[in-house]
């Protein structure tokens, strides 16, 4: 392994949502990338602007140096790293796995220490925050946690996909960070959807909520992508599933729990949420939670 960001193989697994577009700017930056999905018809786009598609997990991880990975949830990730064909299979010395899944702290700590023993190989729980248009647009805010000098070595590949690049700590760290972010997030969402039809039942056009508060206190990117489309009642394309942020959402609430923190705001957002979901729409994009609000009697 060299340690200059130029010369490392790259390899990327889970080409979704926030999959797909991070490595289509790894390939406009001019770089190889190995890529690989449990769902073959995903990786189309990506091997159609010239990623190589690997026969495998462990495959991928035998011809590269930093292996990239987003996957939905805790046990896609221990099947992909442990499972049969997984990254831990084979190896190159001195490789690094840069997880950009979203899952608790305690299974990260558990996953990092395992790979290392069994295979050598560090890892950096980096999970992100920016939604598919910065991961489209390079904009990303990553935080980190993990090893000094493995997160160096793999900070110029993360620069080419984000703008901010954050070592939080020691591993589980950068989750830690996530559910925080989570937890703001979240409430805001939330709180975007109240406002949304305070203005609507007041009379006041909701779609100039952004344009109005652009600027002042309650300003967010929250606000500036979802109010618009929450008035619109918008909900495509998607960006962010319900399912995945009551994920979050749920293990903030563990994490809290371990720690004696209370987070009752953090709670009624994800009550709302889990309402979402019992309706049958876990899938839908979090946009949709203004429709809870619709079906309020007045």
């Amino acid at each position: 392994m060299t340690g200059e960001g130029e010369d490392l193989e790259l390899g990327y697994i889970g080409i979704g949502l926030m999959g797909e577009p991070m490595t289509m700017r790894l390939l406009k930056a001019g770089r190889s990338v190995a890529v690989w999905n449990r769902s073959r018809e995903k990786l189309r786009g990506v091997v159609e602007a010239g990623a190589v598609e690997a026969k495998s997990a462990s495959d991928l991880a035998g011809r590269c140096d930093i292996v990239m990975m987003c996957l939905t949830d805790t046990k896609a990730v221990e099947h992909v790293v442990f499972g049969e064909n997984g990254i831990a299979g084979a190896v190159r010395p001195g490789s690094i796995l840069v997880d950009f899944s979203s899952m608790d702290p305690d299974s990260t700590r558990r996953f990092a220490a395992r790979l290392r023993e069994e295979a050598g190989m560090g890892w950096i729980d980096a999970p992100v925050s920016g939604g598919v248009p910065g991961a489209r647009d390079g904009t990303l805010a990553i935080m980190a946690g993990g090893e000094a000098g493995e997160i160096e070595r793999v900070r110029p590949v993360i620069a080419l996909m984000a703008q901010r690049f954050t070592h939080m700590g020691p591993s589980g760290a950068g989750q830690t960070t996530k559910l925080c972010n989570q937890i703001i997030v979240g409430c805001q969402l939330a709180a975007i959807a109240e406002a949304v039809r305070l203005a609507e039942e007041a009379g006041v056009d909701a779609k100039m909520l952004p344009e109005a508060l652009k600027g002042g206190f309650a300003d967010s990117i929250p606000l500036q992508l979802f109010a618009p489309r929450m008035a619109a009642r918008a909900f495509e394309p998607p960006l962010g599933a319900i399912h995945t942020m009551l994920k979050d959402l749920d293990n903030a609430g563990e994490a809290a729990r371990q720690a004696g923190a209370p987070l009752p705001m953090a709670s009624t957002a994800r009550e709302l949420l889990r309402q979402m979901a019992a309706r049958g729409q876990s899938e839908a994009c979090a946009t949709a939670l203004i429709q809870l609000y619709d079906s309020v009697q007045r």
